[in-house]
């Protein structure tokens, strides 16, 4: 009986996802019209080129983030082994 749930709330998300993306697309052309009336322009969606230039943008980051993280484990670990080896 549980997996008929299961079952049941996947196609009811599904079906929640397919109605929004028909409104959106019934909706798109009253919306346009009402942005240049108002005249407001909707800013464009970032190309493929610039999302990878702005992940590219924060690479060194998380490399330097990452590997301060490697250097403080591999401290820890080394004290913990003087630490055991001493009171051997």
């Amino acid at each position: 009986m549980n997996r008929h749930f299961e079952d049941t709330l996947y196609y009811l998300k599904r079906a929640g996802q397919t109605a929004r993306k028909g409104v959106r697309e019934e909706l798109a052309p009253v919306e346009e019209r009402v942005r240049t009336l108002v005249g407001r322009e909707r800013e464009p969606e970032p190309g493929r080129a610039e999302a990878v230039r702005s992940e590219l943008a924060t690479v060194p980051e998380r490399a330097r983030d990452e590997a301060g993280r490697v250097v403080a484990e591999a401290r820890e670990t080394v004290g913990e082994y003087r630490g055991e080896a001493r009171s051997q």
